[in-house]
């Protein structure tokens, strides 16, 4: 989405007296241990952040180390907009090693902060930081939080002034997504896995619908119950008799045989001069 594409979008949004969706991707503060396990997941996550921009929504977060930055970059890559909320004051970029992150979004999206220019980050200040992320998000998805973390606390704000909540989950090993986990199972989020579910929860009514997942289609899978039954029994490599199908799948003869008939209408088994076997393809 070039520049020219993203303002004449924003033009039409204020004609029309819609509101751009915004979206909060939020983590916890990882120790040291915590880092390399969450490594894969903070490309896969900034991958996420990077979709959820292509699609039309603002990326809001921390500016933080991890996720924080990768979701600022996914939407940054996808020139969309991206508001980073800081602890202290605006003009003192925290942490010091996103200095040039942090001018990139000011010159592009804002950087915003409640507390006075010249306020130092400090420990309390992230905590309301969390609650204005909650805050100025449409909706808020939690990509990896601890037990104890700041990412369940803005979850909670989220929760309390009536916005959606998604979890990203994680291996059941996950220190760093135990907070995920235990946010899905009390009820206070709602479990997504990818861009789509996330647009699903937090964008458009009916017109953000996320795909519905399906494993591979077979072509047994639109069988009745009877020739599902048949087929069951039926070797893939070997021929069987029709005796020998009744006595292995406990039915009539004339059951199996009216399960073969419409097996092979369906073109998935075939009569050979040993017996019935399956049609074999590839």
């Amino acid at each position: 989405m070039t520049r020219e594409l993203r303002a004449a979008s924003a033009r039409g949004i204020a004609e029309r007296g819609e509101v751009a969706a915004r979206v909060a991707l939020v983590l916890s503060r990882k120790s040291d241990a915590m880092q390399a396990e969450a490594g894969v997941e903070r490309r896969r996550l900034g991958h996420l952040a990077g979709r959820l921009a292509a699609r039309g929504f603002t990326i809001v977060s921390g500016a933080a180390f991890g996720i924080d930055a990768a979701a600022h970059r996914g939407a940054l890559a996808n020139d969309a907009p991206t508001v980073a909320v800081l602890a202290g004051g605006v003009e003192r970029a925290y942490p010091a090693a996103h200095a040039s992150l942090i001018r990139q979004i000011a010159e592009t999206s804002a950087v915003v902060s409640e507390v006075p220019p010249g306020s130092a980050p400090t420990r309390t200040r992230f905590l309301l930081r969390n609650r204005l992320i909650a805050t100025l998000s449409t909706g808020t998805i939690v990509v990896e939080a601890g037990l104890r973390s700041g990412a369940l606390n803005t979850a909670g704000t989220a929760g309390k002034k009536g916005r959606p909540v998604g979890a990203v989950p994680g291996p059941v090993t996950s220190m760093v997504s135990a907070g995920c986990h235990q946010a899905v199972r009390e009820g206070l989020a709602v479990l997504v896995t990818d861009a789509e579910e996330a647009a699903e929860l937090i964008g458009r009514i009916g017109a953000d619908l996320a795909p519905v997942k399906r494993g591979p289609s077979r072509a047994a899978d639109d069988l009745d119950e009877l020739p599902r039954r048949v087929l069951a029994v039926l070797p893939p490599y070997r021929s069987m008799s029709v005796d020998d199908l009744a006595r292995s799948g406990g039915l009539g003869v004339a059951e199996v045989m009216a399960g073969l008939g419409q097996l092979e209408v369906a073109g998935l088994v075939e009569h050979r001069l040993d017996g019935w076997g399956q049609v074999r393809t590839g």
